[in-house]
């Protein structure tokens, strides 16, 4: 059986020309549980079904490259409980993600690994290694992450290079630090999606959203339907990216 369950239809013409990288913050899912007078880690929860969903939609009208901001190096300051059940979460997704594996899907982690348990690490790093030949789809899963820690990140690596002398600091320019991000050989993100009513970024990707179209909804992420990401592609296709240019 399918992770993701049945293929959605689609009622919207789609663009011709899908984004290269489509981003998500799955953010509401605390709120959505509120909402109906539930422990916020129910909601929790729920937005783990729904993020099923939504990747079985992604992979079925052909986007390449998708990512979602799924814990943040923020997020350890929440309550122990909450970070608990996330924690218990993330274990669960883990151990039933092996199920699409055969699905030609890829899955990569961006963020530090170090601060996670040893055998949810472990889980992390061998899905990685057993998925690293799959081409169909890629899904950049950010956990433990933060856009200017990743950044301080890739300085540093920079900076050691340097006083090795592998290279000069003239040669450190916008490609020598896209290379020594998480997302090194993906594509910058063309699209993302915020849900929840928020209209931020929340330091996610922010290198990678440098020229990034924003698509944001006051639909919570576990109410956040593959028609309302059709809408959101959509719109994309309408919109003129002229990257600086006239």
């Amino acid at each position: 059986m399918a992770l993701f369950g049945k293929k959605e239809k689609t009622e919207f013409a789609l663009p011709e020309v899908l984004p290269e990288h489509v981003g998500f913050i799955m953010d509401g899912n605390g709120r959505w549980a509120k909402k109906r007078g539930l422990p916020r880690s129910l909601g929790h929860r729920e937005g783990a079904k729904n993020f099923r969903k939504i990747v079985r939609h992604c992979k079925d009208i052909g986007l390449k490259t998708i990512s979602f901001y799924a814990f943040s190096t923020e997020n350890w300051k929440r309550s122990q409980d909450e970070v608990g059940a996330l924690m218990n979460l993330f274990r669960d997704y883990l151990a039933d993600v092996r199920n699409f594996l055969s699905e030609n899907t890829r899955m990569v982690f961006l963020g530090d690994k170090s601060a996670f348990d040893p055998d949810i690490r472990e889980k992390m790093e061998k899905l990685e290694a057993d998925s690293a030949q799959y081409t169909e789809m890629t899904i950049l899963m950010a956990v433990n992450y933060g856009g200017r820690d990743e950044i301080a990140r890739a300085a540093r690596i920079l900076a050691e290079k340097a006083v090795k002398g592998e290279i000069s600091p003239a040669d450190i320019d916008e490609q020598a630090v896209s290379d020594n991000l998480y997302t090194t050989g993906y594509p910058d993100v063309d699209l993302l999606i915020r849900p929840s009513g928020e209209q931020r970024i929340s330091n996610y990707l922010i290198w990678q959203c440098a020229y990034a179209e924003f698509y944001y909804t006051d639909i919570l992420w576990p109410d956040f339907t593959p028609e309302e990401l059709d809408k959101a592609l959509i719109e994309y296709g309408n919109r003129n990216r002229r990257f600086g240019g006239v």
